[in-house]
């Protein structure tokens, strides 16, 4: 089989959209395979370390600050929870809504999480040298934040 990218279009080759897709791809593929292989997904990532960070909250304001529609929320939910990565409780204040609440086996599993996003970001970006990393995070978040402000809608995750 002949190799994709030989077949590319020149023209196409050179446009910074069509690189950032492509590139894009790359690295959908390695943070969704290297949370396959510890047992997880971005969602559980994404709800286990805005946990951390804020601290036990409503299924609704985890759903909001982590940026996942709540039909999915459920289910990740329910998958961590499964796993005792989090807990559910009664809010006191309205007993109707629930507060998710990070465990010690969630806080293990957010660091293996981070460990592996670390390994993975160093496979997507092994060519780079370490400045040239830093310039690219930095010129990928000045268009991220462009766009973002511009449009007024957060950006894309992981899924």
């Amino acid at each position: 089989m002949e190799n994709p990218s030989e077949e590319t279009p020149a023209r196409w080759k050179s446009l910074p959209s069509w690189l950032l897709t492509q590139t894009a791809n790359h690295a959908h593929r390695l943070v969704t395979d290297g949370f396959s292989s510890v047992h997880a997904r971005g969602y559980h990532y994404r709800l286990l370390a805005t946990l951390e960070e804020f601290g036990p909250a409503s299924q609704a304001a985890l759903g909001r600050r982590s940026d996942i529609h709540l039909s999915d929320m459920v289910a990740a939910i329910n998958e961590l929870a499964d796993h005792k990565l989090v807990e559910r409780a009664p809010d006191p204040s309205d007993r109707r809504r629930n507060i998710i609440s990070l465990t010690a086996a969630g806080k293990r599993q957010l660091r293996r999480l981070e460990k592996q996003l670390a390994e993975t970001q160093d496979e997507l970006l092994a060519p780079l040298s370490p400045e040239e990393r830093q310039r690219l995070t930095e010129l990928l978040s000045r268009l991220l934040d462009h766009h973002t402000r511009r449009t007024g809608t957060p950006e894309e995750s992981w899924r």
